[in-house]
C-alpha cells in the first residue's frame, strides 16, 4: 500500500459560515437553490408536472431519447445536409457517419475537397451510377465459383460483381455476426467503398434490415459525444447531456433513464454523487489493490465491544444491541450507541495524528494504513447497508400489505413505507461515496463543514433506518415521525451535494494537487 496517496482540496469562493439555530442552514447559503423545508416530498415527484423545478447545485441538464427519436434525429440531418451538399440521402448518411454526424465540419470539408472527402467515406467520386442487380452473360462468381445464364448478379457503383448468394451471405454475415453497420465495404478485395442503405434493401431479408437499422442507432449514438446510452439491462433508451468531459472534475453529471436507472454520464457507473469520476477511478482502483486488508474489514461478523460474542448484521441499521449483554453500540466504529450525536463524538470522522506520534517510517505507514481502513470500513459498511435495506424493500409490499390489513390504513396511506425505503436507499448510495470523496480531501475548514454535513446525513440515516425496521404492528403509530424523518434525510442530502457541487464548480478541479510519492 502506498504511503501517501492522492489529495483534492475543495475551494469555495464563501468564508466559513457561522452558526445559525436552524441545522438545515449547515453546509452554505441555500437562498439560490430550490429548498421548500416545509414540503414532506421535496426530493421526490412535484405535484405540479406543469411546473419545472429549479436546477439544485448537483443536478445537471439531460433529455432521455428512445428508438424512434433517435431515428428521427437522424433522418431530419441527413434531409437537411443532403438538400445543402446535393447528394442523395443514402450518400449523405454515409458521409454523416464519417464525420461523426458533425454537419458543420462535413459541409466545410466538402466544400474544399470534395473529391478527397468522397474518396475517403467510401464512396468514390462517381455517384450517378446506381447498384444494379442483374444477370450477366458468362459471369463466373469469384468467391463460388458458380456461372449460368439464370444465375442472379450483384455490383456497386464500384463495378464489382458477385452472384446474388455470396453477397447476401457475406451481408448477412457481416450484420448478424459481426454487428457491423455503418461501414460495411465491398466484398472485393481492397475495395473500399461502403455498401449504401438502398443497396442493401436489394438483398438482405426483413429481419437483417431491421438488425441493420438497430446497429446504425447504435452507432449514432456512439458517435455523438452527448449521447450515451443507458448501462442497465436491455434498456434502449439514450440519454443527451451536454456535460463536458473537461468539466468532469468539477461535475458529477447524475442522469435519470426512464427505465429507473440512475448513472453518471461521465463514466456510465451507478450515481456516485458527490465523488467525481477521477476519484472514483481512483479509488476503486485502490480497493482493488488492496483487497485482502479490504476483505478482512467487510466480514459481516464482529465482536461485542463489552463481552466479545460474535453478533452478526442482518440488517441496514447500525445500532447494534448485543443479545447476550444488550450492550448497545455502533457497527461502523464500535463505539457506544447512546453518545452518538453529542457534541464530542463524531463517528464518521478521522482524526489525523500529530508529526511527533508518527515521525518514523513505518508510524507513518501505519497511520496511512488506518487513515484508509478508516474511509474504507465506513464506505463499506454502506455499501452493505444498502445492500440489506434494499433486500427490506423487496419486503416492502408485504409489509405495506400487512400494515394495510391490520390497522386499517389505506394503499395511498401506506406509500410511506415505500418513500422511506427509497429515501434510505438512495441516501445510503450518497454516503457510501462520500467517504470515499473524503479520502481524497485535503484538512482545511471547509472539509470540517463537509464532514458536518455528512454526519448530520449519518445520523438522520440511521434513525431512519431503526424505525423502518420495526415490527409491522409498530409501524401505524410511527408514520408521522418516519413521513418527518424521510423528509428530513432528504433535505439532508440535498444540502450535502449542494454545498459540495458549489464548492467544487468555485475552484474544486484547480486545486487537485498529488502527495509526493503516491505512485512510487
Amino acid at each position: 500500500m502506498d504511503s501517501e496517496d492522492e489529495v483534492i482540496s475543495v475551494a469555495s469562493s464563501e468564508e466559513m459560515m457561522e452558526d445559525q439555530d436552524s441545522d438545515l442552514s449547515m453546509g452554505g447559503d441555500y437562498s439560490d437553490v430550490d429548498l421548500d423545508v416545509d414540503d414532506p416530498d421535496v426530493g421526490f415527484e412535484t405535484q405540479d408536472k406543469d411546473i419545472k423545478p429549479k436546477r439544485r447545485p448537483y443536478e445537471v441538464e439531460f433529455n432521455i431519447y428512445g428508438p424512434a427519436d433517435i431515428q428521427s434525429h437522424q433522418d431530419q440531418q441527413i434531409d437537411e445536409v443532403s438538400a445543402i451538399l446535393g447528394q442523395p440521402p443514402e450518400a449523405t448518411a454515409i458521409l454523416l457517419r464519417h464525420t461523426r454526424w458533425n454537419k458543420e465540419r462535413l459541409i466545410e470539408i466538402y466544400m474544399d475537397k470534395q473529391d478527397t472527402l468522397l474518396e475517403e467515406a467510401g464512396l468514390g467520386k462517381s455517384l450517378a451510377k446506381l447498384p444494379e442487380l442483374k444477370k450477366v452473360k458468362g459471369f463466373v462468381c469469384e468467391i463460388c465459383c458458380e456461372d449460368g445464364p439464370d444465375l442472379k448478379t450483384f455490383s456497386m457503383k464500384c463495378g464489382h460483381r458477385f452472384c446474388l448468394d455470396c453477397y447476401r451471405q457475406y451481408l448477412a454475415q457481416k450484420i448478424q455476426e459481426e454487428g457491423e453497420a455503418a461501414r460495411i465495404k465491398c466484398p472485393g478485395d481492397g475495395c473500399n467503398k461502403i455498401v449504401d442503405s438502398k443497396s442493401l434493401d436489394l438483398l438482405v431479408t426483413e429481419d437483417l434490415k431491421d438488425r441493420y437499422q438497430v446497429l446504425l442507432t447504435r452507432t449514432y449514438v456512439d458517435d455523438k459525444e452527448n449521447l450515451k446510452w443507458c448501462p442497465a439491462p436491455n434498456c434502449e433508451y439514450a440519454v443527451d447531456c451536454r456535460v463536458k468531459q473537461r468539466d468532469l472534475n468539477k461535475t458529477v453529471p447524475t442522469v435519470h433513464c426512464t427505465c429507473g436507472h440512475h448513472f453518471c454520464f461521465g463514466c456510465t457507473l451507478n450515481d456516485h454523487q458527490p465523488a467525481p469520476c477521477s476519484l472514483v477511478k481512483k479509488w476503486l482502483k485502490k480497493c482493488e489493490d488492496d483487497s485482502e486488508t479490504a476483505n478482512w474489514i467487510s466480514a459481516n461478523t464482529k465482536e461485542c465491544p463489552k463481552c466479545h460474542s460474535t453478533i452478526e448484521k442482518n440488517g441496514g441499521c447500525n445500532h447494534m444491541t448485543c443479545r447476550k449483554c444488550k450492550h448497545e453500540f455502533c457497527w461502523m466504529c464500535m463505539g457506544v450507541w447512546s453518545e452518538h450525536g453529542t457534541s464530542w463524538y463524531n463517528c464518521n470522522r478521522f482524526e489525523e495524528k500529530s508529526g511527533s506520534e508518527a515521525r518514523d517510517a513505518q508510524a507513518k505507514s501505519r497511520q496511512s494504513l488506518e487513515r484508509y481502513l478508516h474511509y474504507y470500513n465506513r464506505y463499506a459498511n454502506h455499501e452493505q447497508s444498502a445492500k440489506l435495506d434494499k433486500d427490506i424493500y423487496l419486503k416492502t409490499e408485504k409489509k405495506m400489505t400487512q400494515l394495510q390489513s391490520s390497522s386499517g390504513m389505506s394503499w395511498i396511506e401506506v406509500q410511506f413505507l415505500d418513500a422511506a425505503s427509497q429515501a434510505l436507499q438512495q441516501c445510503r448510495q450518497t454516503l457510501k461515496w462520500t467517504y470515499a470523496f473524503a479520502y481524497y480531501l485535503a484538512r482545511n475548514n471547509l472539509t470540517e463543514i463537509f464532514e458536518d454535513n455528512q454526519k448530520d446525513l449519518e445520523l438522520a440515516v440511521e434513525n431512519l433506518s431503526e424505525m423502518f425496521e420495526k415490527p409491522t404492528d409498530q409501524l401505524s403509530g410511527l408514520k408521522v415521525e418516519m413521513m418527518d424523518k424521510t423528509a428530513y434525510c432528504t433535505r439532508r442530502r440535498i444540502i450535502l451535494l449542494s454545498d459540495t457541487a458549489e464548492n467544487l464548480k468555485n475552484g474544486g478541479a484547480h486545486s487537485l494537487r498529488l502527495r509526493p510519492g503516491s505512485f512510487d
